[in-house]
């Protein structure tokens, strides 16, 4: 592993900066285009001579924190997703299908169901959304154990996160038509989408996210250790339950994080972990910077592509991703099965 490490190093710090230019260049789309144009002059004078002027307030206002939501949101869902295909071993594990993200959504749609679209704070909604996670987490992970041969099995938990993600999405659906005025103050967010949020939006979730990533590239050496197999990493005396359920509470941090405040998007998860082991292998050493970074890059390009497909109209990101997102789910399921064929 080290020599991998070690002879790639350079060539894949390259390949980083070159995504990390992409990024910019995406940010930079994102931040200048959609309904309003702006100058990057007037970008950058909308911080360093504000005045109140209405290009001032919407730079500052709409873009910029739609630009930081949208990258912040995509760091957090793809690294999810590559630490739930390192504890269950499963290359279609992430937030969405394993029913995290669901669970999150609805626990969110109770609360706002019983008390009202606009009972909770920013920061109330959040821990509320952490709520929802966790007890999905908990319930997917002791369903995959259940049964006459107890023990969890990539299939077993994928079988549950589905079945969990079917019944928290059927009945945010159930309350969601029985609340109709709910239903459309919440209608994009339920969809999956970051914007009307707002700089506030991001602060609340930006320590919780925080945590989810830096745990997450410190942890990497124990995750590639879990992924040789329960049965090596106890002879290289990894402690398997304490070091899943650090992940889990990260995966907890950041997919909660990320529906709180943009909705349940999807397949995140699932295409940025593929394509960073494309890139630099099965070294989560460099899986996890790279999925940081190409998380952020998605969405943002995601949601560039949103606002300009059916201008002036907006599609929300969640659209996007899912149309994106679907084939190739498809694609890794039909590779998979032929793999094991």
């Amino acid at each position: 592993m080290n020599s991998y490490f070690n002879s790639n190093g350079q060539r894949t710090g390259f390949l980083l900066l070159g995504i990390l230019i992409l990024l910019a260049a995406g940010s930079a789309s994102l931040l200048l285009g959609g309904s309003h144009t702006f100058t990057p002059s007037q970008v950058y004078g909308a911080y360093t001579r504000f005045d109140g002027s209405n290009t001032d307030l919407i730079i500052r206002n709409v873009h910029v924190p739609r630009m930081a939501i949208a990258a912040v949101v995509g760091a957090s869902l793809a690294v999810a997703g590559a630490l739930m295909q390192a504890m269950t071993r499963n290359p279609l594990a992430s937030p969405s299908v394993m029913g995290i993200n669901s669970g999150a959504a609805l626990a969110v749609v109770i609360a706002l169901a019983i008390a009202g679209s606009n009972a909770f704070s920013s920061s109330e909604l959040i821990l509320i959304a952490f709520g929802g996670a966790a007890v999905t987490a908990a319930a997917v992970f002791s369903l995959g154990a259940a049964g006459r041969n107890q023990g969890e099995t990539p299939i077993r938990v994928t079988l549950a996160g589905s079945a969990v993600a079917a019944f928290a999405s059927a009945w945010t659906s159930g309350i969601l038509l029985k609340q109709n005025k709910m239903l459309d103050d919440i209608l994009l967010w339920i969809v999956g989408s970051v914007s009307g949020r707002e700089l506030h939006h991001l602060t609340a979730v930006l320590p919780y996210t925080a945590v989810g990533l830096i745990g997450a590239l410190l942890m990497t050496k124990s995750v590639n250790v879990l992924s040789m197999g329960d049965e090596t990493a106890r002879g290289l005396g990894l402690k398997i339950g304490l070091v899943r359920t650090v992940l889990a509470a990260l995966v907890v941090l950041l997919a909660g994080s990320s529906v709180a405040i943009a909705g349940p998007i999807a397949f995140v998860g699932v295409i940025i972990p593929h394509v960073s082991r494309f890139l630099v292998g099965h070294d989560y050493r460099w899986i996890v910077p790279y999925s940081i970074v190409l998380g952020a890059t998605l969405l943002l390009a995601a949601d560039t592509v949103s606002r300009f497909i059916l201008r002036p109209e907006e599609l929300p990101v969640g659209v996007a991703t899912a149309l994106i997102g679907v084939p190739f789910f498809i694609y890794v399921a039909r590779r998979k099965s032929y793999a094991q064929s």
